[in-house]
């Protein structure tokens, strides 16, 4: 039996690389797929390369209460009750130190990463079939500090947070939640990542960070997927509250 028979699966941040290769795991794997993004172009392309019947897509802003509910609706009207809530919208900003960081930098990131998860959760929530699943995409820098990144590393240790209370709030109903904590990933969000960094401390970022994992490289998106896959499907059906680091060794 695929691990995800006619489950709905709503996947947020749908059009990028990670989005990406986890909705075409999670079709392999029996799922329909609402996939939600900024841009309906992207979103448009990306429901075309993965052809399928069971792929819907609906362009929305996380950070807005409106679009949230709207995506909300969207999905249920198209699939029915979500059984898998993928929070995993992302945005980035500047590399630079906190005394020259800009305000409205550290607002968009706070507000697409931590407001846009807390609202997933508030409007899927009351849309979710009981003994469902929430992941919500954080980052190894959830779990550790890094220079440059303020705005960045803080959200991503809200978002540990917000997954704590809701785990706590939502296991009556055996809904689990947890978050996913990548490292470095190859894919062109990091690669702009790695290139300000770079500019900043003068330095080959990427190859600095290979330097520091132990398995000597970045992960691919694909490996990523099945880290979301297990916490999306019953093989991680006593999970939850909890934190899973897929950073190659960095953290360790």
């Amino acid at each position: 039996m695929p691990l995800l028979q006619d489950k709905v699966c709503v996947i947020t941040g749908g059009a990028g690389s990670v989005g990406l290769a986890s909705a075409r795991l999670f079709l392999s794997e029996g799922a329909k797929v609402m996939l939600v993004d900024l841009s309906e172009t992207d979103l448009a392309s990306r429901a075309n390369e993965l052809a399928s019947s069971n792929v819907g897509w609906v362009a929305a802003d996380v950070s807005n209460a409106a679009a949230t509910r709207a995506y909300m609706e969207g999905s249920v009207s198209r699939f029915g009750p979500i059984d898998v809530l993928f929070s995993n919208a992302g945005n980035q900003g500047p590399i630079t130190p906190v005394t020259e960081y800009p305000e409205e930098a550290f607002d968009a990131q706070v507000a697409v990463h931590v407001r846009g998860a807390f609202l997933a959760c508030k409007y899927g929530l009351p849309r979710m079939s009981d003994g469902g699943s929430i992941i919500i995409t954080s980052s190894v820098v959830g779990a550790m500090g890094a220079p440059g990144a303020v705005a960045y590393v803080t959200a991503k240790h809200a978002q540990v947070g917000l997954m704590r209370t809701v785990a706590k709030e939502a296991a009556r109903r055996g809904i689990r939640v947890n978050t996913l904590h990548p490292g470095p990933i190859d894919n062109a969000f990091q690669a702009k990542i790695e290139e300000n960094l770079g500019k900043m401390a003068g330095i080959d970022a990427t190859k600095m960070l290979n330097d520091a994992i132990p398995l000597h490289r970045h992960a691919t998106p694909e490996e990523i997927a099945r880290s979301a896959l297990y916490l999306a499907s019953d093989l991680s059906s006593f999970v939850t509250g909890s934190m899973l680091i897929v950073d190659g060794g960095l953290r360790g």
